[in-house]
């Protein structure tokens, strides 16, 4: 099991932040390079609990899709994804919010297991892992510039 552990400091409102981070629309944008589409499940708006998305994109030159389900939500504070159905062998996607004197700390904690064991152990070593912190980043910097230039 892989982890990637990130940390955005926002200057804007706990609540702000929390909903753009769930807003389906918002992502879609931040994943211009991928062309993800959610396809299924909710497809626009803000995501909530018990809900799912099947998201559509090109990750590594072949489409691919990815079912997700909203497991648990504490408003504004944190939500969890898990996977149901897609690439990896597991997939948890903790969402943390913090608010602080300076606006909110958006914490992201995302666990994933590679599937075809050694093999997929190694190329989640030498490469998913930055791949998918990097996807992250680009992600957490489009709902950082976003929350901030709404304040």
């Amino acid at each position: 099991m892989s982890t990637i552990y990130l940390q955005t400091v926002i200057k804007a409102d706990i609540h702000q932040v929390f909903d753009l981070a769930r807003d389906i629309d918002l992502h879609q944008k931040s994943t211009g390079k991928t062309h993800e589409k959610a396809i299924a499940g909710r497809t626009s708006g803000l995501i909530e609990e018990n809900e799912t998305v099947t998201w559509r994109a090109r990750h590594l030159g072949v489409y691919q899709k990815l079912t997700t389900k909203i497991i648990k939500m504490e408003k504004p504070f944190l939500f969890t994804d898990v996977m149901l159905k897609g690439a990896f062998k597991s997939m948890k996607h903790q969402h943390v919010f913090k608010q602080r004197s300076d606006g909110t700390l958006m914490i992201d904690i995302f666990e994933f297991k590679s599937p075809l064991g050694f093999i997929g152990n190694l190329f989640n070593h030498f490469f998913l892992k930055d791949y998918m912190k990097n996807f992250l980043l680009e992600r957490n910097e489009l709902i950082k510039n976003t929350a901030e230039t709404l304040n």
